[in-house]
């Protein structure tokens, strides 16, 4: 999408004031974009997908805020930040994406006003989750979601969470861990991420054993090849035969960067920008750096190739690439890509032991 057209684009997200044209708006980028990304440079089109829906989640908060204006609830009682967790949060986003989200805002300056606070942005969270479904994104299955109380609290109520989360490292306070590391402010006022983010890095520091859990929790995702080199199918269901793209390639990798990148301090979200970053800092080598973002390249790339669909007005994908898409040429580079993969988890394996 040229620049121009794109500008064009998102002056049109940023000044349409009904829902009902915003989804409208959505059907027809989402058609341009499907028809465009076989011409591009895949990092071109990341950055312009990912900037088309930062646009669309940006709308609908506004619009949303909006909305508590006009059904009484005023405006917002303080300052807040609305972030974006999972592919969002690292701005790798494909054509369909999910709802994973939270909300973290200012304490009230009097005890007595906290209750009428927290109500204001519970309900405020409810509506942008709705409007943002009337767009088309549904929201995360597994309720990472800012319409979730554990996702929607005060700056004192999030390092509480946090602090808990780092003491009692059970499989899912560590998954909550790791989210948060992946965390992005898409809405209002960075200062909050960044205050959530000193705290999360000072808690890594004071709770060194919880590297061990999270590395379990990274290496649980297998890469899709086999012992003697083969891809490893799906076998049953309606998708037998094709291959999980999303959670035997892109997961295992975007994984395995985020532990090293929170071991060194690495705050860049997008994982191109971990892996940079990790090489400026001699994490890993230039050669490496190398390999793993062309890896990762190529994975973005197929992962644009996996099913889309739409459930209820919803815009779906469930990872699996089918197999008759792939090429010769495409299944030596992914099983290249895989091979690379599992040398990097064999990599943070060492790191992050080594460092026990």
């Amino acid at each position: 999408m040229s620049d121009p057209v794109r500008a064009k684009l998102l002056t049109r997200i940023g000044t349409t004031d009904d829902v009902v044209t915003l989804r409208g708006l959505r059907d027809q980028i989402h058609e341009r974009m499907e028809a465009l990304h076989a011409k591009q440079p895949i990092e071109q089109f990341n950055t312009d997908l990912n900037e088309v829906h930062d646009a669309f989640i940006r709308r609908a908060i506004s619009l949303s805020e909006a909305q508590m204006a006009r059904l009484g609830h005023g405006s917002p009682p303080v300052p807040y930040a609305y972030l974006l967790f999972g592919s969002g949060g690292r701005a790798e986003q494909t054509l369909s994406s999910d709802q994973d989200s939270g909300l973290i805002y200012d304490d009230p300056k009097e005890e007595s006003e906290r209750e009428q606070v927290t109500a204001y942005f519970r309900t405020f969270a409810d509506t942008v989750v709705d409007t943002l479904q009337k767009l088309g994104y549904p929201p995360c299955e597994g309720e990472v979601i800012s319409s979730n109380p554990i996702w929607c609290q005060s700056l004192s109520q999030w390092k509480e969470k946090l602090d808990s989360w780092f003491e009692d490292p059970d499989w899912e306070c560590v998954r909550y861990l790791l989210i948060v590391a992946d965390s992005r402010m898409i809405y209002g006022q960075h200062r909050l991420l960044q205050l959530l983010k000193d705290h999360y890095y000072t808690d890594m520091l004071n709770h060194r054993v919880i590297v061990r859990h999270m590395l379990n929790n990274t290496m649980r995702h297998k890469v899709l090849i086999g012992v003697f080199g083969q891809l490893l199918k799906e076998q049953y269901g309606t998708d037998a035969g094709s291959l999980d793209l999303k959670y035997g390639a892109y997961i295992p990798m975007v994984n395995a960067m985020r532990l090293l990148s929170i071991q060194a301090g690495v705050r860049e979200t997008s994982t191109l920008a971990r892996i940079n970053r990790l090489r400026q800092l001699e994490v890993i080598s230039e050669e490496d750096c190398m390999m793993y973002a062309d890896i990762f390249r190529l994975f973005m790339r197929l992962r644009l190739m996996s099913t889309e669909k739409r459930e209820d007005g919803l815009y779906m994908n469930n990872g699996k690439l089918p197999h008759a898409k792939l090429t010769k040429e495409l299944i030596e580079e992914l099983k290249s890509g895989l091979k690379g993969v599992k040398k990097l988890q064999r990599f943070v394996q060492k790191q992050t032991t080594g460092r026990l």
